[in-house]
């Protein structure tokens, strides 16, 4: 009876923060859109930045959802006896690792920083979280184990940016991620847990700024969103999904590969992509473009609004995938390995052909033209 009161009076805390959250980054963002009208903004006639849509936005959304990381950080102590988490080295790690993800994306929107001091400070930030002990640990070898984990921060870091192309697609795609990991943290019953309660900050940030992101956007979260969102989902991957904390060492690497790839499903497959096209055309994958699978379900004739939802649909397929993973298939075998890889081989064929076959060029040449003339 104790344990259920506890763990019901929890639930009320969670939801009332929650619920202040949004209200508060709903008031943040309506005074950044009042008061910050130039931050993120460049002069697109330079070639500086690529964008979908022809009109130039202030991108402060990402502001709000590091105010939200920190608050919840500090509400944590308030609201719950703090755990061990606040004094574990570990938790310092994601502190300094986020807040690099944020200071070189504030940058990179202010001052245009170079491309090469982006992706150092991204390693850095990979080498932050192996220095406090967050690293994918799936190998005999440490080396192998801190290599992926370099290539898999550098990686989302890259593809949450890369995503961040049309109105709400990286809002939408990060709200999924979270929802993911808040789903295995209760369904474990770690309800005291200290990133529960960030992730729901984290997560209430995003649902207000989707209100301004959704088409037609008034706003965009910016590199300084982005580049946070990355290093932040990238470490809550590696600590809830890469490695699993309620039952080490039980649960086969290939059960653990697919809910890592079904979670981060549509940035992979995104980038996947665009690196092989753009290497195909010997173009390099770095350069911005409009070539990405939003960029292509829209050359076939959806409007944004319509892009969205197709990745809102596709969002709830990989919850699902996941909530039958923890549910039923407890049991893990090759079979199913090859079953949800044969799910990822379709979506990558189905979007890869929709970004090469002729009637998306089409498309793709008449919207160059029509931009060109307005």
């Amino acid at each position: 009876m104790t344990n259920w009161f506890v763990n019901n009076a929890s639930y009320v805390l969670y939801l009332a923060f929650f619920m202040g959250a949004v209200v508060f980054s709903f008031m943040i963002n309506v005074l950044f859109l009042r008061f910050f009208k130039t931050l993120g903004i460049r002069n697109q006639a330079d070639g500086t930045v690529i964008r979908w849509g022809a009109l130039s936005k202030p991108s402060v959304g990402g502001i709000t959802f590091y105010i939200l990381f920190l608050l919840s950080i500090a509400c944590y102590s308030i609201l719950f006896v703090p755990g061990k988490e606040l004094y574990q080295i570990g938790f310092v790690g994601l502190l300094l690792a986020c807040a690099s993800g944020f200071i070189i994306g504030l940058a990179d929107d202010a001052y245009d920083t170079k491309p090469v001091l982006k992706f150092g400070i991204q390693f850095l930030s990979g080498v932050i979280l192996i220095s406090t002990g967050i690293y994918i640990n799936i190998f005999s070898s440490m080396i192998l184990n801190y290599l992926i984990t370099i290539i898999w921060v550098v990686g989302i870091m890259n593809s949450i940016n890369m995503l961040d192309n049309m109105d709400g697609i990286t809002t939408i795609v990060s709200i999924g991620i979270v929802v993911n990991t808040i789903y295995r943290i209760v369904h474990h019953n770690d309800i005291t847990n200290m990133h529960l309660l960030v992730l729901m900050g984290v997560l209430a940030s995003l649902i207000a700024f989707l209100k301004f992101n959704w088409h037609p956007s008034k706003m965009y979260m910016g590199d300084t969103g982005s580049q946070f969102l990355g290093v932040f989902l990238a470490t809550m991957g590696i600590v809830y999904f890469w490695n699993d904390p309620y039952t080490p060492g039980t649960v086969a690497t290939g059960k653990l590969v697919t809910a890592t790839l079904m979670t981060f499903i549509l940035p992979i497959l995104d980038t996947t992509v665009v690196v092989i096209n753009r290497l195909s055309k010997k173009q390099s994958p770095f350069v911005g473009g409009k070539d990405h699978t939003t960029h292509s379900l829209a050359y076939l004739g959806l409007s944004d609004r319509q892009v969205a939802w197709v990745f809102i649909a596709l969002a709830f397929c990989s919850f699902s995938l996941n909530i039958m993973m923890e549910e039923f298939l407890i049991n893990w075998s090759h079979l199913l390995s090859t079953m949800f890889a044969c799910y990822f081989i379709f979506l990558l064929g189905f979007f890869f052909y929709t970004t090469r076959n002729k009637h998306t060029k089409s498309r793709q040449r008449l919207h160059s033209i029509k931009e060109k003339t307005t």
